[in-house]
């Protein structure tokens, strides 16, 4: 409970703080305009949407960040238990194992169907009339026409990003925290070194995971049914109209949030789990 609980606010805080990032990176991936970069992004978003235009399809994100935060934190702390030698401690590829199955879990309960949403209503407002009012008229246009199949649009390169995302991320994070509780001597180790260990964690998470993020973004796309017969058509395709370079499209801004989301999201859930054991006590 109190993982679950932990990770669901961490998710949540973190999600709504550095959104506009995640916004940006996506744009940046469909392209649905000739965008020069990042900044170029945010000018015209902001002259023809206003500022809030940076914060179109915010409420899927942060439901799926929340949720997929609570997911993840339980199915790791869970697989990590299970995974210990007899004095507690797990190895560096026990824990990668262990955020591997929390990313594969996350994908499948959270993250597809959420993120899939955020995308189309991201590329929806890229059109001159854009059809999704909002987050549930946005999803019931969705499902009508599609199906449950079309919130669940691209689940295969979900499960690989998650997982890889995870299983980088919380191994990074969880074998830093370990050498900065040998440095802290077993004291309790100060919000600003987990808000490091965390940023940490997410700069080398955006830079080895980089082209299934891209990939996944291309599968959620409102035309992806008509442009890609499948995951290995879609990294083809990709490949042979613009480059090597296009799997890291999009890595300035995601770098910016997963920067920021990794201090966050760890030192909000550190901080709670905190809390609940104070009360425990």
């Amino acid at each position: 409970f109190q993982s679950l609980s932990a990770g669901v606010i961490a998710g949540a805080i973190e999600g709504t703080i550095t959104y506009p990032t995640e916004f940006v990176k996506t744009q940046l991936q469909l392209q649905g305009k000739p965008f020069t970069g990042p900044l170029d992004v945010v000018k015209v978003t902001i002259r023809e949407h206003g500022f809030f235009g940076l914060y179109r399809g915010l409420s899927a994100l942060v439901l799926g960040t929340a949720s997929k935060a609570g997911v993840r934190f339980l199915v790791f702390d869970q697989i990590k238990s299970a995974l210990a030698d007899k004095d507690g401690k797990v190895t560096g590829v026990r824990m990668m194992l262990a955020g591997l199955g929390a990313g594969c879990v996350e994908a499948v309960v959270a993250v597809t169907p959420t993120e899939t949403i955020k995308t189309k209503l991201i590329q929806d407002q890229n059109q001159k009339n854009p059809r999704f009012k909002g987050l549930i008229h946005g999803t019931r246009i969705i499902v009508a026409e599609q199906g449950i199949k079309g919130i669940y649009q691209g689940v295969t390169t979900v499960i690989a990003r998650q997982g890889a995302n995870s299983a980088v991320r919380l191994a990074a994070y969880g074998m830093m925290r370990e050498k900065l509780s040998v440095h802290y001597k077993g004291k309790t180790i100060p919000w600003y070194s987990t808000f490091g260990i965390g940023a940490v964690a997410g700069i080398i998470t955006v830079y080895t995971t980089m082209p299934l993020d891209v990939l996944k973004t291309k599968m959620q796309a409102t035309d992806a049914r008509d442009r890609y017969k499948n995951s290995a058509d879609c990294l083809v395709k990709t490949f042979k109209e613009e480059g090597i370079f296009a799997f890291w499209k999009g890595a300035t801004p995601r770098l910016g949030r997963l920067i920021f989301s990794g201090g966050i999201v760890f030192v909000c859930y550190e901080e709670v789990i905190s809390i609940f054991r104070k009360f425990e006590k």
